[in-house]
């Protein structure tokens, strides 16, 4: 997932319009919701569901597959272990190795609702700012300190970056060239080190900042949030979506468990 998913929060859509409060607490049962599918029909109904909602934020398809080609790289071998290690039964064997179809429905599942859970985050983040966000978590009652870790943790991962792009152009500026040879794992492993040294200095020296400008362990902030009835009739929409991709699977669960198939 790339690292600034509010790149395009300005694009106006309808998410973009939502109040980011009832946005959140809404796509949050849709995800909860989601993970607790169970058979591989409503999940892909779930992922169907995903992609309405990304189409609905304006977001730019380029945008969406940068981020999800990374989450397939570690999805797909799933269908690959998962069929070959599930135990009971296999329905034939691979390469020697017993393949179950059970494993691989599993398996199919498993990547159907990662997908849609994606793919629901990008509507969910990508259609505010990050900050805005945040703030809004804090409204629905987060912990304060769970909602602080992540807007550290997003802020100061491009510091992060930052401080090590300037180092690589330093090395380079040295002459230095990266080739597959012992010198240069020990090279890199010191650039490790040094970047991680300085990261910690880094942190140490902005939080003394923070706390002499009166830091507290919250965030202050003029955001005013206003819902409306425009809001809510999104909010129910998206619940009532939710709760009756759960009744469907639950419905298609009791129906498997009747012919034997579960």
């Amino acid at each position: 997932m790339p690292l600034d998913i509010d790149r395009f929060a300005h694009v106006m859509s309808p998410l973009q319009r939502w109040d980011p409060r009832v946005k959140l607490a809404s796509l949050g049962v849709l995800v909860i919701c989601i993970s607790l599918v169970k058979t591989v029909p409503v999940g892909v109904m779930a992922l169907m569901s995903a992609l309405v909602l990304v189409a609905l934020a304006s977001l730019p398809s380029s945008f969406i597959l940068q981020g999800v080609k990374w989450v397939l790289v570690f999805l797909l071998p799933f269908l690959l272990i998962m069929p070959l290690s599930y135990p009971g039964e296999p329905a034939f064997h691979m390469l020697g190795l017993p393949f179950a179809w059970e494993g691989f429905r599993l398996a199919v599942l498993i990547v159907i609702k990662a997908l849609a859970i994606v793919l629901c985050a990008y509507a969910m983040f990508g259609s505010s700012r990050f900050d805005i966000s945040m703030i809004a978590l804090q409204h629905l009652k987060c912990p304060k300190i769970i909602v602080q870790m992540l807007l550290f943790t997003y802020r100061y991962v491009f510091v992060f970056l930052a401080e090590m792009q300037r180092m690589d152009v330093a090395m380079r500026a040295r002459g230095f060239v990266k080739r597959a040879d012992r010198r240069t794992m020990q090279v890199m492993g010191d650039f490790v080190g040094t970047l991680l040294v300085r990261s910690f200095e880094r942190t140490e020296r902005i939080y003394k900042a923070m706390l002499s400008k009166g830091y507290q362990g919250e965030f202050h902030t003029m955001v005013v949030f206003k819902a409306d009835g425009k809001d809510m009739v999104k909010a129910v929409l998206v619940i009532s979506g939710a709760v009756l991709l759960l009744g469907m699977d639950l419905a298609g669960m009791f129906k498997i468990a009747e012919q034997g198939w579960y």
